[in-house]
């Protein structure tokens, strides 16, 4: 039998490995879908421990690891490997050397967590059963979402696991505690563009133009009561626009065009497939009533996360076990999404927070991002035992 205390010895005597694994991640990042030398760096760690993989979705992973004591079921670990489009700002030695791009979502602390987990994994395998497979996953954060090709790509299959554990660094949290939320966690996440055309021309003379602009303004707040008025009450749902610009105009200058793209986010399919008809439906009204031409193009994108209840409530235990019940935090659901959300729609499956809390840093996606790196001890340990707690 493996101990917690015995889990814990290992990932405090691999820590300063673990962080220069990090830092190395973290000055080389690399945008979605573009994480070759990511994939390379991981695959050769992989090699170094003598862990089998295969490459997946091009710059994907799969680590397979059998336990020696005998066969089991499979269970599955996932970690994202991608970085954004934010130029960093940072004193640190370690701070990227990609210019435009940086880890602000800690993607390089998912990434560092498990593959210090295989590393104890494979020594410890004399003494568990099964197989756990090891994700490392591209393009978490752009569109279709790297969890949807591997998918399509038959990551869960040959073997196919029984559950799915994901982790993600929680900023507001300390190092030390761990965020848990069962049930609906994480919103749907859809990307709304519409064009806009009027007539333009001269700002002086509007009585001869169609201003797309005016159009504009009234559409924004026109279709905010497709929450306030139309959404379920008990169902959270967002309609944020955080981009508007034309084409053409200036200060004497009606253009001819604006375009509008914004999010809608939510908890229940069949609201979000009718909130996408209301959407059209009022775009398109309310421009022609005004004498303008409304294009209006939804591109639908990562499902909500729903935890699965069971999983998460014997999950829940394993940390509490782990890091102790004062250090595990209740989570409220978000409106943020996750594409880890692909895996929990197709079987039982548990995103849990860990964290990573620094004074200096706002939140996540900030060009100031960093974290405690104390909870990469925390991290490796708690991910090795989440996966021997539910193959014992």
């Amino acid at each position: 039998m493996i101990t917690k205390q015995k889990v814990q010895e290992l990932a405090k005597k691999y820590f300063s490995e673990n962080i220069k694994i990090r830092r190395h991640l973290h000055q080389y990042p690399e945008l979605s879908f573009e994480e070759y030398k990511t994939a390379t760096y991981i695959r050769n760690r992989l090699d170094d421990l003598g862990v089998s993989y295969e490459s997946i979705g091009n710059t994907g992973t799969v680590a397979l690891l059998q336990g020696k004591k005998g066969s089991g079921k499979t269970i599955a670990l996932r970690a994202d490997i991608d970085a954004l489009p934010i130029q960093e700002v940072s004193d640190m030695d370690y701070k990227s050397k990609n210019e435009g791009v940086m880890h602000a979502c800690g993607h390089d602390v998912h990434t560092t967590s498990l593959l210090g987990t295989i590393k104890i994994l494979e020594e410890l395998k004399e003494d568990w059963a099964g197989t756990i497979k090891c994700i490392f996953q591209p393009g978490e954060e752009k569109l279709p979402g790297g969890a949807s090709i591997l998918i399509k790509e038959g990551v869960l299959k040959n073997p196919e696991p029984a559950l799915m554990f994901g982790q993600h660094v929680e900023p507001p949290l300390p190092a030390g505690k761990i965020g848990v939320k069962s049930g609906l966690f994480m919103a749907s996440a859809d990307e709304i563009y519409m064009t806009i055309t009027g007539k333009g021309g001269h700002g002086a003379q509007p009585h001869r133009c169609i201003d797309p602009i005016v159009v504009s303004a009234h559409l924004i707040t026109a279709l905010q009561q497709i929450v306030s008025r139309q959404a379920p009450p008990l169902i959270p749902s967002v309609l944020t626009f955080g981009k508007i610009f034309s084409h053409g105009g200036a200060t004497n200058v009606i253009p001819d065009k604006v375009e509008i793209h914004g999010t809608f986010r939510t908890f229940d399919e069949k609201w979000r497939a009718r909130a996408h008809q209301e959407i059209e439906r009022l775009a398109w009204q309310l421009c022609k009533s005004m004498g303008a031409y409304c294009e209006v193009n939804i591109v639908k994108g990562y499902p909500f996360l729903k935890n699965n209840e069971a999983l998460t409530n014997r999950t829940r235990q394993h940390i509490a076990d782990y890091v102790g019940e004062e250090n595990v935090v209740d989570l409220p659901a978000r409106m943020g999404a996750e594409d880890f959300a692909y895996y929990s729609q197709e079987m039982p499956a548990c995103l849990y927070r860990l964290g990573t809390y620094l004074p200096q840093v706002s939140g996540l996606h900030k060009p100031n991002f960093d974290v405690d790196e104390k909870a990469l001890e925390i991290g490796v340990g708690l991910m090795t035992w989440l996966a021997l707690q539910e193959l014992a």
